[in-house]
């Protein structure tokens, strides 16, 4: 190959790099980080408390239940099954309580980040610099959801 024709070629393959270069810092630009503190937006939640409440109510049942049964049992085998059961339920019982909070939260932060052009939300532990905290502005779109009766 000629001298001419390699540094055509090489121009050619810086000139593609730099476009690929700039179209990634483009779309880098483009995108908006968030993050949440997962954990303050659940236990900041108008209805948490009362879920909470509701969650124990059930498991003290279950545990008494429970123990009336293990105590009328004699066999090990079959006094393992009963707590196991009982676990379960409780497990079962507190997913079913939560799962709505989960979703309110879920389109809280969906709303928040639109608002915001974010595209991006993560677990603010996640983002070691730069990102926006929507944790209080997901919190307070909670608040104005569930005070309107939403």
């Amino acid at each position: 190959m000629s001298a001419t024709k390699k540094i055509v070629c090489f121009l050619v393959v810086v000139l593609m790099a730099a476009s690929l270069g700039c179209a990634v810092a483009s779309a880098a630009d483009e995108e908006k980080v968030g993050g949440i503190d997962p954990q303050k937006v659940l236990f900041q939640h108008p209805k948490y408390e009362q879920i909470l409440k509701q969650i124990k109510s059930i498991a003290d049942q279950k545990q008494n239940d429970a123990k009336i049964r293990i105590d009328k049992e004699s066999e090990d085998n079959k006094k393992a099954e009963i707590f196991q059961t009982m676990r379960r339920e409780i497990a079962e019982e507190e997913q079913k309580l939560m799962q709505p909070l989960f979703k309110e939260i879920d389109m809280a932060i969906r709303n928040v980040a639109t608002a915001k052009k974010i595209t991006v939300v993560v677990d603010k532990t996640a983002l070691f610099y730069g990102g926006v905290d929507i944790t209080d502005d997901v919190v307070q779109e909670l608040k104005k959801k569930n005070a309107s009766g939403g």
